[in-house]
């Protein structure tokens, strides 16, 4: 039996369909943006591997400070013990924020930091004799796959199965030039009514949700008015973190800081498992108290991995050895080219790019969850095939890939979607 048989026989993978024929690819090595099969096949790998991986896959320099520390510690429970590679880390990580930023809690995940953020906005208004028990977010977000994450996620074909068991959450669309006087006035409305505890958000671009980006300054309006009913704001940088949208954090775009900060994915350079909620020196002071009910009692036997700390300082340490955001600045500038391209294709529209970001759709008549829409199997395994490591979303096409990407490969990744819109235009003309 195969690797592949194996694994098919053993294991369930996320978002994988029990029914799926095919078998999922034995990757035996990965160097760059390039990963390398069981047969010798080579795929770029322009979604960064789940949008996690940021210089490169096996980097020479993270590979050696995470194994000069396994020679050091591996591991030591996070309650009443301490290590240097998490305090550097806190340390690094809270420079590189603006000063209204003054501690962080370690996690395990992007689903967990959101979990710490929500459960810590509640118990700050808890410790403080209030009760705010509602959240706000906005339609099409997605915040983890854990029961409080989903809850604060868009119903749609990832929480189905749980909407019974999620709480209540009130959603508004993400501002534009058309809606934000109507978002404006409703958020309002939602303040004065309801016990609202804090509002979540993925600043400047929805993810899963469909790579669906907006402005900062529109956010901002949003923003202000929170600060002005005293509700807690969360920005989810799960995914824009780290320079993905052209800056450190997407949160350096905006004027107005949020109150917390969820990290992870390319935390530890597509390492290493980690998560980190930052927080404002007004949410540290509610649990610093002596009274053992206002304790905040949540941590992860792998809280402050001290290797995935390390993974963590090496990856923001890249950022300055390796000129990484001018990469990411020439990554934009292809992008930007490529779309001025697209716009032409008649099965193309809304083209967008944000920092290394480019995401379009595809027109199609489909009407049910936009992420179930057939033509996604159709691209992903064309631009397996085509040596491309792509997955759409849905009819939403996006390209995230690693900033240390040669340019070669990705005109390499422009010249194979053009090829697969033609695909796109017959396999429409076929149903019509």
């Amino acid at each position: 039996m195969s690797l592949a048989e194996k694994d098919k026989k053993y294991i369930l993978h996320p978002f994988t369909p029990y029914s799926a024929e095919k078998q999922n690819i034995p990757i035996v090595k990965a160097s760059g943006e390039f990963l390398y099969d069981e047969n010798g096949k080579t795929y770029i790998d322009a979604i960064s591997s789940w949008w996690v991986n940021l210089h490169g896959h096996s980097h020479p320099y993270i590979n050696q400070k995470i194994t000069e520390q396994l020679h050091e510690l591996e591991h030591v429970m996070f309650s009443g013990f301490t290590h240097a590679p998490a305090v550097q880390l806190a340390e690094k990580l809270l420079a590189h924020l603006h000063p209204y930023y003054s501690e962080i809690f370690y996690s395990d995940n992007g689903s967990t930091a959101i979990e710490v953020a929500l459960k810590m906005s509640l118990q700050y208004w808890k410790n403080q004799g209030e009760e705010k028990k509602k959240f706000l977010a906005f339609t099409h977000s997605y915040h983890g796959d854990t029961f409080g994450a989903m809850a604060v996620s868009t119903r749609d074909v990832f929480t189905k199965p749980f909407h019974a068991h999620l709480f209540h959450v009130d959603f508004i669309e993400i501002p534009t030039e058309d809606n934000l006087d109507r978002n404006m006035e409703l958020l309002e409305q939602l303040f004065k009514e309801e016990d609202i505890a804090g509002f979540i958000f993925e600043p400047l671009v929805q993810g899963a949700g469909g790579m669906r980006m907006y402005l900062a300054e529109h956010l901002d309006f949003l923003l202000r008015l929170c600060k002005d009913y005293e509700v807690l704001t969360i920005a989810d940088e799960v995914m824009t973190g780290f320079g993905r949208t052209g800056k450190m954090f997407a949160i350096d775009h905006l004027q107005v800081k949020p109150d917390i900060l969820c990290l992870s994915k390319g935390l530890t350079g597509g390492y290493m498992p980690l998560g980190i909620t930052a927080y404002a020196s007004k949410i540290a002071q509610a649990f610093k108290t002596d009274e053992t009910v206002k304790t905040f009692y949540h941590g992860h036997s792998f809280t402050g991995n001290p290797i995935s700390c390390v993974a963590a300082l090496a990856s923001l340490e890249l950022f300055e050895k390796e000129n990484t955001f001018e990469k990411i600045e020439n990554i934009r500038s292809m992008h930007l080219d490529f779309a001025d391209l697209l716009d032409s294709f008649d099965v193309v529209e809304n083209v967008r790019v944000t920092g290394s970001i480019l995401a379009f759709d595809i027109k199609t008549e489909y009407q049910e969850y936009f992420y179930t829409n057939p033509i996604r199997e159709v691209l992903y395994e064309f631009y397996l095939q085509e040596g491309i490591l792509l997955r759409p979303l849905g009819n939403v096409v996006y390209i995230l890939p690693p900033y240390c990407i040669n340019k070669e490969s990705l005109q390499k990744v422009y010249d194979v979607i053009l090829k697969s819109l033609d695909l796109v235009s017959s396999k429409l003309t076929e149903h019509g």
